[in-house]
């Protein structure tokens, strides 16, 4: 048996949660659009072509900031084609994933379908193929009320209000050879500044995302980061981070602590901000856009529908391209990103799961079929609705794995939020343990649990195994299901919890 005792202090905090941390991501890439979000004929298709069943999922998941159009995509593409009439819109070659572009779904379409599922649009420029001009034409488009060239042919294309867009991403992993327009940090960096000083002087209201490291293990890492933002430091709010984990050769045990990376990932990022800070002696802040994340199986699996094979295939309009099936496995390990993500909310104020539909994504569709939810729909769904307030610092004493990667590593994952106004604590723990239940204690100092609101499990289902996962055949296969059993003694809270588990309860608290 796993045991494992949390102590939170209502006096020690992290900060706000971020509303932004709960972000997603639409790229043109594979089906993530067409058949994704986009069918025009479908039987659920409002009279925009935006499919309703799929509207509906993303609300329940709720993404509250979703980052488009890229992605690799971006770094090719030409925002004008992507507007006015659609008989008049250009079809292209996209050579990120080697596909044919419609162009049918552009800026308009994504700004009303964000309208519609309640979201805030992050909008990605291409500094790959082009750069400053372009750049601060499309913020004129898409923030200008009128009068001018870009605003005034906005309105005439049927947008007589602007979009509003505030979140801008200056292009997309450039420090990448894979990337059309890869750059050195210094070319890029100095090509940020430039971006970022014109965009502001169209809107200065908008914020600002400047190209960190496409990974943690990219040649650049740390040197990128330093050297973009010794140049571009006072004209951005964030730096991007990338990452995306897989189990390797049957190692679930390293897999299932892969948060451990991440918590080192984002602190190394921090560290270099702040050193670029006090270097150039600047008095505000660059935070962190996590800005593509998820569990991704890119290794391994030598078919068609993977990056480095899509060359070979034919030139095609939204193929297939990694459609992964998650698990319950999966599900705890996005369960404990999520976690990390929450515990460096002082820092990370933005992050992005890479994607939202059928591409390495939560959810899942057929062409002229259904939509439903993979297993990763719902750590979170839960934590995106249940975290709220401040970010509680949690301290944990747990029964140790043993990992090939990491060394010993708590087997009990954990982050917290409290909300004084409402007097809610949100706990979210995953069981790392393949075999032991969890035996445990929650702690509380300052703070009196008076009552359960909700308890809730997901973890591997009767007659199940750690792959089981939710198919077109079984789309309910894997989901939460109550806790019960969960005591209030006095100050402290006990619950069992199973092996291999991610759970999400709530409390009403009082001060004490």
């Amino acid at each position: 048996m796993t045991r494992a005792r949390i102590t939170i202090d209502r006096d020690f905090t992290i900060g706000e949660v971020p509303r932004r941390l709960f972000g997603s991501f639409v790229e043109h890439m594979g089906r993530c659009v067409y058949t994704g979000i986009y069918e025009p004929g479908h039987a659920t298709a409002d009279q925009r072509g935006f499919r309703t069943d799929v509207l509906d999922l993303v609300r329940e998941l709720g993404p509250t900031v979703v980052r488009y159009p890229g992605g690799n995509f971006v770094s090719g593409y030409r925002w004008e084609d992507g507007v006015g009439p659609r008989a008049d819109r250009p079809v292209r070659m996209d050579g990120a994933w080697h596909t044919l572009e419609s162009n049918a779904f552009g800026l308009h379409e994504f700004a009303d379908w964000a309208r519609e599922a309640g979201v805030e649009v992050m909008e990605a420029i291409n500094l790959g193929t082009r750069g400053v001009e372009e750049a601060r034409s499309l913020v004129e488009y898409a923030n200008h009320p009128g009068g001018t060239h870009w605003s005034d042919l906005r309105r005439r294309n049927g947008a007589e209000d602007p979009f509003g867009i505030k979140l801008w991403c200056l292009g997309n992993e450039l420090d990448g050879p894979w990337q059309i327009g890869h750059k050195t940090a210094h070319e890029y960096g100095r090509l940020a500044q430039e971006t970022a000083k014109a965009m502001k002087l169209v809107d200065p209201s908008i914020e600002l995302v400047a190209v960190g490291s496409s990974n943690r293990d990219m040649p650049t890492f740390g040197a990128w980061e330093h050297t973009v933002l010794t140049h571009a430091y006072d004209e951005v709010d964030y730096i991007s981070m990338h990452a995306y984990y897989q189990e390797h050769d049957g190692d679930v045990r390293s897999f299932l602590a892969e948060a451990v990376d991440m918590d080192g990932f984002i602190d190394d990022v921090i560290a270099t901000v702040d050193a670029v800070r006090a270097a150039g002696r600047h008095r505000r802040r660059v935070d962190i856009s996590f800005d593509e994340w998820n569990v991704w199986y890119q290794h391994g699996l030598d078919t068609e529908d993977q990056p480095h094979r899509v060359a070979d295939a034919p030139w095609r309009a939204h193929p297939r391209l990694i459609e992964d099936t998650y698990s319950v496995t999966d599900a705890v390990v996005v369960g404990t990103f999520l976690h990390s993500l929450l515990r460096h909310g002082d820092r990370v104020k933005i992050a992005n799961q890479a994607q939202l539909v059928n591409v390495i994504a939560p959810i899942r569709t057929e062409e002229d079929g259904p939509a439903w939810r993979q297993a990763t729909f719902w750590p979170f769904a839960r934590m995106a609705r249940m975290a709220r307030g401040r970010i509680m610092r949690t301290a944990v004493s747990s029964t140790k794995v043993a990992t090939r990667r990491f060394g010993d590593v708590d087997e009990i994952d954990v982050a917290a939020t409290w909300d004084d106004d409402d007097g809610r604590l949100a706990l979210f723990i995953a069981n790392r343990s393949l075999e032991s239940d969890a035996e445990v204690e929650l702690d509380l100092h300052g703070l009196r649990a008076t009552a359960v609101r909700s308890a809730e499990v997901l973890t591997v289902p009767s007659g199940g195994d750690r792959r089981t996962a939710n198919t077109l055949e079984s789309p309910d296969a894997v989901g939460l299901r109550p806790i019960h059993g969960v005591t209030l003694d006095g100050g402290a809270v006990r619950l069992t919890l199973p092996a291999l588990s991610w759970s999400a309860l709530e409390f009403d608290v009082s001060p004490t």
